[in-house]
């Protein structure tokens, strides 16, 4: 599969998130947090965190940087990498495209945590 439609870009505004359930090529549904960060570019992480087991897109988004509500965990939303505890382990990012006014999510290819 390659990227398909997540959400339009007029359901988020800057520093917002969107839960998304994708179908992957396997057959699994992937949970995603689509996200439009403080600079209004658009990311995917998967909205579970990697901590807590718990949606990361009711969490708050600031800056490139959004907040488990749980727990506090924070994740870089361009590297998934945990960026304050309790989580300790990244969570997957997708790649983003923006086509028109479509958001467009590969679920099938993860780009590594830098």
């Amino acid at each position: 599969m390659t990227a398909q439609p997540a959400c339009t870009t007029s359901d988020l505004g800057p520093e917002e998130a969107l839960r998304v359930e994708l179908p992957a090529e396997d057959g699994r549904v992937v949970e995603v947090a689509v996200i439009r960060d403080g600079d209004g570019d658009w990311h995917a992480i998967s909205d579970i965190c990697s901590h807590g087991a718990v949606s990361l897109s009711d969490g708050e988004v600031e800056g490139c940087f959004v907040e488990c509500w749980l727990h506090g965990s924070q994740f870089d939303v361009r590297t998934g990498m945990p960026t304050a505890l309790p989580a300790m382990r990244p969570v997957p990012v997708y790649p983003v495209t923006v086509d028109g006014e479509q958001v467009l999510v590969d679920v099938d290819r993860v780009v590594a945590p830098t």
